[in-house]
């Protein structure tokens, strides 16, 4: 999730947890520490320029909750031996309030869809429950209020209930959010089965800053196909769009070390272009199609097969003023698709046919 977002969960999670009279400085340590693991970004910048790195290995040892609670236990140990006194004050309070603002910060990420490494050392994909888009004002408006309402009440009894008020309403509607991708998958398995792609792997994920409006994709033979799903406007069978993938050329190419990197952190949920001889792969699971906030060029073609490059990030089209234009019609768009169905129905032909490679 995104920094704000973190800082206010951590410190409302501290500061209901910490005693009363405390309750200013475990807002503040709390704050802290909800940020702390996000600095992994700033430490990767000093030690590699590869951008496919610095993707795939931000949220990783900093978001291990193999990691995290000895952290925790040496910045408790830290104060409670040479700090102010609050901490040896109330000890196994400090102890929870300092644990948990650390570890909520990698679980609320893993609600994302651009995974999070909860396991690190080990390496199984990353996490990605992708049920909340990295911004959500309405998980985060509650933990807003609630810190607010705490740093003006202090140790009256009101802060208290406007903490757990908080963190129960987000906690809720990160409820409603698997809810809600529970119903959209659903009805995305059987659209997918009449098309033949029951098998398909495929992932659901909420578009930006909502939890009403859903986009599924499925990988095919030939590339991968999308639907969207709004909760408030659609009724009768979910339609899919197909899209072509170079799927012959990320076959060629998957032993090049970015491209399993890649295929690994994304779980292959990716698009393959060949564009002036080099390969180009972007993450499907961030973006809205044809533009995708992660492509990496990765490869140039050498007589009939490809040759590895230093990988470099492509600028996403959405950059530059005439960019942030078109992607603020495209959120209104969104916004629209809300609360209104597609003139068409049924299922739409995938671009590229479900079973030729190109």
């Amino acid at each position: 999730m995104d920094s704000f977002t973190q800082i206010v969960l951590g410190g409302a999670v501290a500061a209901a947890i910490a005693p009363a009279g405390h309750r200013r400085a475990a807002l503040l340590a709390g704050a802290a520490l909800g940020t702390l693991p996000d600095l992994d970004a700033l430490l990767l910048g000093f030690t590699t320029t590869d951008p496919v790195a610095l993707m795939t290995e931000h949220r990783s040892y900093s978001h291990s909750l193999l990691v995290l609670p000895w952290v925790a236990a040496l910045i408790w140990w830290l104060f409670k031996r040479f700090g102010h006194g609050r901490v040896a004050q109330a000890p196994a309070r400090w102890f929870w309030a300092i644990l948990l603002a650390l570890v909520t910060h990698p679980l609320l990420d893993a609600f994302t869809v651009y995974g999070t490494q909860l396991w690190w050392p080990f390496t199984p994909p990353p996490t990605m429950w992708s049920s909340v888009f990295i911004i959500d004002p309405l998980y985060t408006v509650w933990l807003l209020l609630a810190c607010v309402v705490a740093w003006v009440a202090r140790a009256r009894p009101l802060a208290q209930k406007a903490l757990v008020a908080g963190l129960v309403l987000s906690c809720g509607y990160l409820g409603w959010s698997l809810l809600a991708k529970h119903t959209v998958e659903r009805d995305a398995d059987r659209a997918l089965a009449a098309m033949g792609l029951g098998d398909a792997p495929r992932f659901s994920v909420a578009t930006p800053f909502n939890t009403l409006l859903w986009q599924v994709v499925a990988m095919t033979p030939s590339g991968y196909v999308i639907g969207e799903r709004s909760l408030i406007a659609d009724d009768g069978p979910m339609t899919f769009e197909g899209h072509p993938s170079n799927v012959q050329a990320l076959r060629q190419a998957a032993a090049l070390p970015a491209v399993q990197r890649l295929a690994w952190f994304n779980r292959g949920f990716m698009r393959a272009q060949v564009v002036q001889g080099q390969l180009q792969l972007s993450d499907l699971r961030m973006g809205l199609e044809p533009d995708y906030t992660f492509t990496f060029a990765v490869a140039r073609a050498e007589g009939e097969g490809w040759v590895a490059i230093t990988p470099l990030q492509l600028r996403p089209a959405y950059e530059g003023a005439q960019g942030r234009a078109t992607l603020k019609r495209r959120f209104a768009g969104l916004w629209q698709r809300i609360w209104h169905a597609p003139t068409a129905t049924g299922v739409i032909a995938p671009k590229a046919g479900l079973t030729e490679a190109p």
